[in-house]
């Protein structure tokens, strides 16, 4: 089982995460920040990974610092629980609709940290007290912390929380593709011999 446990504490935030590749789908996710539970539980049931988060931040100030914080945490935990990389299929992607919405998520285990987000909301407006923007920060941090290339896209929708719900359900379909053993693969998926 590819499994990690990764915490890490700051003066702004206190997040403890525990996640398995080879799971079924069970979660339990505590940020503090319901629609970010909200988005990471969809994450796993779509991506069938195991995952727990304890997280407590300074969110009477903002959300910022624990959302990009727990972005931190799952891209290290990521990265971890792949180990070696041997037989993983490397490349993932996934185009998901949510009613009106559709996102498109493709991404590559390289060990190069690079987003590319192409995503615009209708209008700038929050969910309850969720900025919108700070999808775009969680993701960085995923990235730069995972050493994963990951490209999102929402070409149109109308609802926001539609369009992030996409993204997530999409993120989650592709890294399931992405880590996936495939037993034809011998060693690591690159002719340079290292991600």
């Amino acid at each position: 089982m590819r499994t990690a446990k990764v915490e890490r504490k700051t003066k702004e935030t206190d997040i403890k995460l525990t996640i398995n590749l080879d799971g079924k789908g069970q979660y339990s996710i505590d940020t503090s920040i319901p629609f970010l539970d909200h988005m990471l539980s969809l994450m796993c049931k779509h991506g069938i990974f195991d995952m727990t988060i304890k997280a407590k931040g300074d969110i009477d100030v903002d959300y910022h610092h624990t959302v990009e914080d727990v972005g931190i945490v799952l891209g290290r935990a990521v990265k971890q629980a792949l180990g070696d990389m041997k037989g993983i299929s490397r490349f993932g992607e996934a185009t998901v609709p949510m009613d009106e919405a559709l996102a498109s998520v493709s991404l590559d285990i390289s060990g190069r940290p690079y987003l590319v987000y192409k995503v615009e909301f209708p209008k700038k407006s929050k969910i309850k007290n969720f900025d919108p923007d700070l999808i775009e920060d969680f993701l960085q941090a995923f990235v730069s912390n995972s050493s994963i290339t990951l490209h999102v896209e929402s070409p149109y929708g109308r609802n926001t929380h539609h369009i992030i719900e996409a993204i997530f359900k999409a993120l989650g379909r592709a890294l399931k593709n992405a880590v996936f053993i495939d037993p034809r693969i011998k060693g690591i998926p690159t002719i340079k011999g290292k991600l």
